[in-house]
């Protein structure tokens, strides 16, 4: 399974990439804004997508949508603080699959990755 993960906040990149770690994923590309990612996202074929919302040069919500235009199905799952519910119809309207509210747990990072990746693992 390949990951984008995006984040502004480089410990946070790092908390995730070391949640996936222990789930068994590897291949996991990491990005300091949305523009990065896109760059990263344009190059390659990812599984899933775990984009933070607010970071600056471009946010999580251009991100997913420009994700949108070129790739319909790529999982694409918010990893914010943001759980306003204005913001969240935007996140859905725009084509988000599903989110996870910061602070989160490796069990919430797990259920998702199950539900949308089938990933596996006690």
């Amino acid at each position: 399974m390949k990951v984008l993960v995006v984040d502004d906040s480089h410990t946070m990149r790092i908390i995730q990439k070391r949640c996936l770690n222990s789930l068994g994923v590897e291949d996991i590309t990491d990005a300091a804004d949305g523009r990065e990612a896109l760059e990263y996202f344009a190059s390659g074929e990812f599984d899933i997508v775990l984009s933070d919302w607010n970071m600056p040069v471009m946010d999580g919500l251009t991100l997913l949508t420009e994700i949108r235009k070129r790739d319909k199905d790529v999982p694409v799952i918010m990893i914010t603080t943001e759980a306003e519910r204005s913001r969240v119809v935007s996140a859905i309207q725009a084509g988000v699959s599903d989110y996870i509210v910061k602070p989160f747990t490796p069990d919430a990072m797990k259920e998702k990755l199950e539900r949308w990746c089938g990933i596996k693992k006690d």
